[in-house]
């Protein structure tokens, strides 16, 4: 049975969230079939953006970029490129509730076969004033909710991906699979040996998107981003 919001999150910040999240959106997104109608329409949502000074494209317009959806929701965009409370503090800016932020996800799944949320930063980093976190707002959801953890490839990641998989099961929440988020062109031993570790577990390694992948022309990106995965979630 499809899952209709996917939430994306990661070990740590910088372990490419937002490119998975294109890929997978890339992939979902709306394909005609035999008989002209679309199989999947696609939204994108981000509860909290930092570092949006207006230098670089915000997550959202990255994903809507790279992967051709049009369909695009954001909570609040913060200037600092920092965690969401401390951002949200030197911007003099009132962050939306995990409520508020429920709210919005459930009325994109009223209008879209699929909701991709992208978390900022990890797990347990706070979104909201109240100390309310990713994991707070996939348990809001959960009925209609599984969670995709993002990860590296390199020394580190087996403890920061078992830890994130600890939370998530504590929770009681559904876990979709692992997604390595970007995958060196010459992997050496300790990406190779750890890579097998993720396949070894007991929940889906879903993909391991190639590195600079976000440089790829936007159409070819497309066309590779499903040949990335060896299922969809």
């Amino acid at each position: 049975m499809t899952t209709p919001i996917l939430f994306i999150t990661g070990t740590d910040t910088g372990v490419g969230k937002t490119i998975v999240t294109a890929a997978l959106a890339g992939s979902l997104a709306v394909r005609p079939n035999g008989r002209g109608q679309p199989i999947s329409s696609i939204v994108v949502d981000k509860p909290v953006q930092t570092g949006a000074s207006g230098e670089e494209p915000a997550d959202v317009e990255v994903v809507s970029h790279l992967a051709g959806v049009s369909g695009t929701s954001e909570g609040i965009r913060l200037r600092r490129p920092m965690a969401p409370v401390a951002a949200a503090r030197y911007d003099g800016a009132t962050l939306p509730t995990i409520e508020e932020h429920a709210t919005r996800i459930r009325g994109l799944a009223e209008r879209y076969d699929r909701v991709l949320v992208e978390g900022a930063g990890g797990l347990l980093v706070q979104l909201d004033g109240a100390g309310q976190t990713i994991a707070d707002l996939a348990s809001e959801l959960a009925d209609g909710a599984a969670v995709i953890i993002v990860c590296r490839s390199g020394l580190g990641t087996l403890n920061h991906t078992e830890l994130t998989l600890e939370s998530l099961r504590r929770r009681g929440l559904p876990i979709a699979g692992i997604v390595i988020g970007s995958w060196p062109d010459r992997p050496d031993d300790i990406d190779l040996d750890n890579r097998r570790y993720l396949s070894s577990l007991d929940v889906p390694l879903l993909a391991a998107i190639p590195e600079n992948s976000s440089r790829l022309d936007p159409e070819v990106f497309r066309v590779n981003a499903e040949g990335w995965f060896d299922s969809l979630p």
